[in-house]
């Protein structure tokens, strides 16, 4: 999966994810899970340990997404016979359906950003930016160097905390002190993102960098009959779904049931 080309493996998932979201009944999305946890451990190998500690502490929270809407559904939403009653919540049969939805759905979402973050390298995404998308190379390259910056960036403000607490400067409390720590760490952290901005547009300039498209280009990426067959299958999975919640009765858009 991480030699698809990003821009059709984003589109890939946008598309499915838009038409997801338009889907109430459970069937659909639990089967489209089903199918991206396959799709993202299998294919796309990424490391079982740390995707299912992901994936573990988002259950719980689409969980709770889920077991709200069910308790909290509109009238539109929470038809059908009574399932129990405790206090002032009460769960009938469409609440659940609606819960199961949302927290089917939530985890979809979940596993297509899996997909996407851990098999997408940024520099190629940008270059499948440029190549297919046609988008600028000063608005890429800024993108990349800025993407760049970030890990600097922590870096430095650990050393700002530990030379602080060196000089035993501590957090200050209230409103006014939470201001005062935060100009202590941005106007450094500030005053080193200029220079090296500086530093790294002059080498762009000194390497012959002016923004113009017509360049040659030392990675490019193309769009083959792979990433398309990508495309299909990830729509085409969702469409397999549809097909089979309506045959059985289950297939529901928004309050309609067909």
């Amino acid at each position: 999966m991480k030699k698809i080309n990003p821009v059709v493996k984003l589109l890939a998932i946008l598309v499915p994810g838009l038409c997801l979201s338009l889907f109430y009944d459970w069937f659909t999305p639990l089967f489209y899970l089903l199918f991206l946890l396959l799709m993202t451990f299998g294919y796309g190998k990424i490391p079982l340990k740390k995707g299912v500690k992901i994936f573990a502490i988002f259950l719980l929270l689409s969980f709770g997404f889920g077991w709200t809407a069910a308790l909290y559904a509109n009238d539109g939403f929470a038809g059908g016979d009574v399932i129990f009653t405790f206090g002032w919540m009460t769960l009938t049969t469409g609440g659940l359906q609606t819960g199961l939805s949302i927290m089917f759905r939530s985890l979809c979402f979940l596993m297509m950003s899996m997909m996407f973050i851990f098999t997408t390298d940024t520099t190629q995404l940008m270059m499948s930016f440029i190549h297919q998308c046609k988008l600028p190379p000063k608005f890429a390259y800024g993108i990349i160097a800025g993407y760049r910056f970030l890990p600097v960036f922590q870096h430095e403000f650990q050393l700002l905390q530990k030379a602080h607490q060196i000089r035993g400067v501590g957090r200050l409390k209230g409103i006014k002190g939470k201001i005062h720590q935060f100009q202590r760490y941005s106007i450094p952290l500030l005053a080193n993102g200029i220079r090296k901005a500086e530093r790294v547009a002059i080498a762009m300039e000194s390497k012959g960098f002016t923004g113009d498209r017509n360049r040659t280009y030392y990675h490019r990426t193309y769009v083959t009959a792979r990433d398309w067959i990508f495309f299909a299958m990830m729509i085409g999975m969702l469409v397999v779904g549809a097909c089979i919640s309506y045959k059985f009765g289950y297939l529901k858009i928004f309050n309609k049931q067909f």
